[in-house]
């Protein structure tokens, strides 16, 4: 029997949760549909103390980052503490650390930023949310338009709901195509959204505009994180 995958969901204040529980819905079914080699999955913070989302629930760390094994696995989600994170420096230490070695280096959403912070997606493609896409150049990344991005051992998700996209993918490439169907059926993941909003090449304009101006405030405070993490991001 081989060793069990360490797969490291990166979980902080303000995070979405959606883009964590998503993916972690998935990596959660791979032991039962896949034994050998299972996985071990941990969400992983600086203390075990919980930490908010965006959408009310709380999530609670199951590891300190000093307790994180070398992970398989490292993946960063989104969301509005992203912010915080990219001015973090023990967040960013880990995840460049861990992401040195990990076999597989991941987000889902803005967590991309924090790859790139860390100085992990320089000449890579890579997705995000569509809002944050012009955001990639600054660390070195080539945004690209996808809902999943796979180049070399970096994947990718686009924005929050591209998470268990991200994660189906991953564990086809981890385990194997049939063990990702096989989850893919137990959550019985058969999307048909009701509108075509869902992006701004197909929603309403009049929607994307509003959109924009309800975030505008968001989005410049965002720029001007991202400007000062890529001023201190290492040097590839």
């Amino acid at each position: 029997m081989t060793q069990p995958l360490q797969i490291g969901l990166v979980v902080f204040p303000e995070m979405t949760q959606l883009d964590a529980t998503g993916p972690l819905q998935v990596f959660a079914g791979i032991p039962f549909f896949a034994p050998d080699p299972g996985a071990e999955v941990h969400l992983l913070w600086k203390d075990l103390e919980p930490v908010s989302t965006d959408a009310i629930m709380t999530i609670t760390p199951t590891k300190t980052f000093a307790q994180s094994p070398p992970l398989d696995v490292i993946c960063v989600p989104g969301g509005p503490g992203v912010d915080a994170l990219l001015g973090d420096s023990e967040v960013i230490d880990f995840v460049r650390s861990q992401g040195s070695g990990a076999r597989w280096v991941t987000s889902v959403c803005t967590g991309a930023l924090v790859l790139g912070a860390a100085g992990l997606l320089d000449g890579y493609r890579a997705a995000t949310h569509w809002a944050a896409m012009g955001m990639l150049d600054a660390f070195g990344a080539v945004p690209t338009d996808e809902r999943v991005v796979i180049d070399g051992n970096r994947v990718t998700g686009g924005g929050v709901t591209a998470g268990v996209d991200f994660a189906l993918t991953l564990v086809a490439e981890l385990v194997d195509r049939a063990t990702a169907e096989a989850i893919q059926l137990r959550i019985e993941y058969n999307p048909a959204p009701p509108f075509a909003a869902g992006s701004p090449a197909t929603a309403p304009a009049e929607v994307v505009e509003d959109y924009r101006e309800r975030t505008a405030a968001y989005q410049a405070r965002r720029i001007a994180a991202v400007a000062r993490a890529a001023a201190a991001r290492p040097t590839p």
